[in-house]
């Protein structure tokens, strides 16, 4: 027996006055929706669908030649990596912008943000038609944020859109012109003008600043930026910026406050801040505020020696974080150049003593795998700990680092550092390095109980730099190859993003067949503003005088003006570096942009080998840079 067959209409019921409420929920939307496509017969669902399937077939040919215009990626596998250059919007700027031709022969003035750069290599096809779309606006805070390159105010709302320059890496030979390159170092100067003004204005004091907030994060209420900014103001020749800081430091700065500080942040950042600015203008105030090495020592009174994460400057006592008696490799090993040179200076042998304590029980530590070391270390037993775990990346990244510069630092007259770091790199070659599918570009994983992951950290690319250090003092000339490629590896990171700017964490891809190299999970997608990278640009162009490594640079620092630029004063971090419409600003601009970002692009861009001698000086790992002893000290 057959059901009776359906009418072939509808019928729609309306309610009149009063006859029920209106109800536009999402679920009552759905239950309507389904309920009138049931009621319509199977001829007309057949109709309708068949449309549909006949305009998606019409419409496939433009939709694919749109994303083959969008997309700059990789070609396929018989072709060979080229650089993948993200679509790149115009920055707004005031209607009385002057033009290109005047820009780049003006002097610094008061006027905030780069001249427009323009991107490195120009888009095929038509995509720049296909992708000409409105800003996307949105209300936040006082002002309506456009993520069409930069964060716009209200009040600069009426900005139009520059045109496009000559960018000085535009050139893929790198054969830059000096003009270009003295654009790209006039640039940086004004990024960081830029950011001073943000700072100056909303967070003066302050540790850190959230620019569209117009407002500012305490950490440890030290006045980090500012600190982390001193020897970047003087290195940069802004005298004026620099003596506005040095008065705060003079009559605000106090370390007599009841307040927990990280060792390891404190002593990079403030310690290394002050000696390295103390070096650099031989000016005593700093020396004196450096007293906050005396502040820090207490983290060393525990049972093995190994220092505990966080001390109490005010009350000098000092406690592991409150979930583990735990610290990281990474922490305890990288405060030795600060600590060593405040020895130095003031002749006092315990702060020395200390870090090198640290360093001694550390060589001799089991649970290593050829040189390379896990994550964490007991405060009290001082063994390792999680063991099993090897990385070139966070909580372990920078002992490595720090065993070729206190090398350096001493006069390369420590043997047992250059073991432990030549032993290392080896392990590195051995057990970490791989190249990924299908272009061949070389990385640095990580092992996990004997599990390799094709899993970098942006942390890494501080390898390339300290490869070629090391090759610049002497060590094997296969460093400084392994350092090029790895070079190469993170600019691709930066070139294959849509913003043009590295994620925090990539994924390789090893696997035979693969058509993209990299590969970036939704929660690695953000970018905090970090420097590994052209730190590492720094120190290949410092060491090969290739001028592709400063028009790499070019290409950054333009993308940190398009992505993260905020308009009142500042930039901010992003949430997602692969949606160059809308990347999600986190509201953050971290100390180390100022310190360490800006402060080795404009090395980078200088060509005075002089400036910051890598023969006179070596940089902590927050750029800082501290002087090479005497061979006879």
């Amino acid at each position: 027996m057959h059901p009776p067959s359906r009418q072939d209409y509808t019928s729609v019921s309306l309610a009149g006055p009063g006859g029920g409420s209106y109800n536009n929920s999402k679920q009552w939307r759905r239950q309507s929706c389904w309920r009138k496509w049931k009621q319509l017969s199977r001829l007309q669902r057949s109709l309708i669908l068949v449309i549909l399937f006949i305009c998606g077939v019409a419409s496939y040919p433009a939709v694919t030649e749109h994303l083959r215009g969008r997309s700059g990626g990789v070609a396929d596998g018989n072709s060979v990596l080229r650089t993948v250059v993200p679509h790149m919007l115009p920055e707004p700027v005031r209607q009385d912008q002057p033009s290109p031709e005047h820009t780049s022969q003006r002097k610094l003035s008061k006027k905030r943000g780069p001249p427009a750069l323009q991107n490195r290599l120009q888009k095929k096809g038509n995509a720049s038609d296909s992708e000409d779309k409105a800003a996307h606006g949105r209300k936040e805070q006082e002002g309506v944020i456009s993520w069409r390159g930069a964060v716009v105010d209200t009040e600069q709302a009426t900005e139009g859109h520059r045109d496009n320059e000559d960018h000085p890496a535009a050139n893929r030979t790198g054969k830059t012109s000096n003009k270009s390159r003295a654009s790209c170092l006039e640039a940086v100067q004004e990024t960081f003008l830029h950011s001073w003004k943000g700072y100056k204005d909303f967070a003066w004091g302050h540790d850190e600043l959230r620019p569209l907030s117009k407002s500012y994060n305490e950490w440890f209420g030290l006045g980090l930026t500012l600190i982390d900014s001193l020897d970047t103001m003087w290195i940069m020749g802004l005298k004026k910026e620099f003596e506005e800081a040095k008065s705060w430091v003079a009559t605000e700065l106090t370390f007599n406050k009841s307040v927990d500080v990280n060792l390891f942040e404190s002593t990079i950042r403030i310690l290394g801040g002050l000696l390295s600015t103390y070096h650099l203008t031989g000016d005593a105030l700093f020396l004196d505020r450096a007293d906050i090495g005396s502040r820090l020592m207490p983290a060393f009174n525990t049972p093995s020696k190994i220092p505990y994460s966080d001390v109490n400057i005010g009350r000098g006592t000092a406690h592991p974080p409150r979930w583990t008696s735990d610290s990281t490799v990474a922490e305890v090993t990288s405060i030795q150049l600060e600590f060593r040179e405040l020895s130095r200076l003031t002749q006092e042998p315990r702060y020395q003593a200390a870090v090198a304590e640290v360093m001694k029980q550390v060589h001799k530590l089991g649970g290593k795998l050829d040189g390379l070391v896990p994550m964490f270390i007991n405060t009290n037993n001082g063994q390792f700990t999680h063991q099993g775990i090897y990385t070139l990346g966070a909580r372990a990244d920078s002992y490595y680092e720090y065993l070729l510069k206190q090398w350096i630092q001493g006069g390369r007259t420590e043997p047992q550092l250059l073991e432990d770091y030549l032993q290392a790199i080896e392990g590195v070659k051995k057990n970490l390095l791989h190249k990924s599918s299908p272009h061949g570009l070389t990385f640095v994983g990580e092992i996990s109980h004997g599990q390799f992951s094709p899993k970098m950290d942006h942390l890494v690319c501080f390898l390339p730099g300290t490869l070629a250090l090391g090759a610049h003092n002497g060590l094997p000339a296969d460093h400084m190859d392994l350092a090029k490629e790895l070079m190469e590896t993170c600019y691709q990171m930066y070139a294959q993003m849509e913003t043009g700017l590295s994620p925090e964490i990539v994924h390789f891809n090893m696997h035979q067949g693969s058509t993209r190299d990299i590969d970036v999970k939704l929660a690695d997608r953000h970018n905090l503003l970090r420097p590994e990278t052209v730190e590492s640009l720094f120190y290949l162009y410092r060491f090969t005088g290739d001028r592709k490594y400063q028009d790499w640079g070019c290409e950054i620092l333009q993308n940190f003006n398009k992505y993260t630029k905020v308009s009142s004063g500042g930039y901010t971090s992003i949430n997602n570096v692969r949606d160059p419409d809308y990347p999600s600003p986190r509201d953050k601009m971290e100390s180390f942009f100022l310190g360490e970002t800006l402060k080795y692009l404009y090395l980078l861009f200088s060509d005075d080998p002089d400036l910051v001698s890598l023969d006179r000086y070596v940089f902590n790992t927050e750029a800082h840079p501290l002087p090479v002893w005497p061979s006879a000290v």
